[in-house]
């Protein structure tokens, strides 16, 4: 396993806004991802030391579908004098507002919706949830390849709560900027309530380690659009990836020099997610 450290220390309220736990004991919906390392909270622990973490969101994996159980547990367990968690659940329709309100006092501030395959939620329900949890304070966390925000532009503006899209949009690399999905993206980042994480720019990237270019040009210019909603986020243990593995602090470092300045990197490390997060 990789043990390097980044280049640059990480400055205090350093948020990790998505990682998931796996731990034994929990039902996996068939079909799901599981990651080909140990995604434990004792493994987790040695990654936030060694990357300067102190907030971590901790999002609930598809493969334990609405069974929010492990990333509960896990957002207690890990929360110390130190470090503070919050977390992004999966709710479906039929849980009841009652669970949502407990969801909520437990630190949860997102529902994800994983729309990729095995993902176990759907486009469907997104008006109807979005309009649940909005009252809670929630977002919605979305997954799904990049071409599929062009369709889903019009449904998406008109929720009541602010969307946050992972993984620099899930767009194969080099993206043109007259794709219509990247068109679509930016346009929900123009109106205000959207937030990207720059974060597994192995997904779609062709240029490859350490630096991946052609993704870092699409994540610069979503810096450049929207620096007040750019968040990092490790995605750790990598749960799609079952060979090359990424180096955690390389990619930390490859944020870092996205940033280029002090400022831009505190924001994006610090300021951001403690203002969509609540820390």
């Amino acid at each position: 396993m990789i043990h390097t450290r980044p280049r640059l220390p990480s400055p205090p309220g350093t948020c990790d806004t998505h990682m998931h736990i796996f731990e034994p004991g929990y039902s996996v919906m068939p079909g799901t991802n599981l990651p080909s390392m140990p995604g434990t909270m004792a493994e987790y622990r040695k990654l936030r030391e060694r990357l300067g973490i102190t907030r971590t969101v901790i999002v609930q994996p598809a493969a334990y579908g609405r069974d929010n159980r492990c990333t509960l547990a896990a957002m207690k367990a890990l929360a110390d004098d130190r470090h503070q968690t919050r977390g992004v659940a999966i709710v479906l329709p039929e849980d009841s507002d009652k669970h949502i309100a407990e969801l909520t006092a437990a630190g949860i501030r997102g529902i994800r919706y994983h729309l990729l395959p095995y993902g176990g939620v759907s486009w469907d329900t997104l008006r109807e949830m979005a309009a649940r949890v909005a009252p809670h304070g929630w977002h919605v966390q979305i997954q799904c390849e990049g071409g599929e925000l062009a369709g889903r532009a019009a449904l998406l503006k008109a929720l009541p709560c602010d969307i946050v899209i992972d993984h620099i949009g899930r767009f194969t690399q080099p993206v043109a900027a007259d794709d219509p999905g990247w068109k679509s993206m930016r346009s929900l980042i123009d109106g205000g309530r959207c937030w990207v994480k720059l974060s597994a720019p192995y997904h779609g990237s062709k240029t490859g380690a350490p630096d991946y270019a052609d993704a870092a040009a699409s994540a610069k210019e979503l810096i450049h659009a929207a620096p007040e909603r750019m968040l990092y986020a490790t995605n750790w243990p990598h749960p799609s990836l079952k060979k090359n593995l990424p180096d955690d602090a390389a990619l930390l470092d490859w944020v870092n020099d996205l940033a280029g300045s002090e400022a831009l990197r505190e924001r994006i490390l610090v300021d951001n997610p403690a203002k969509l997060y609540g820390f």
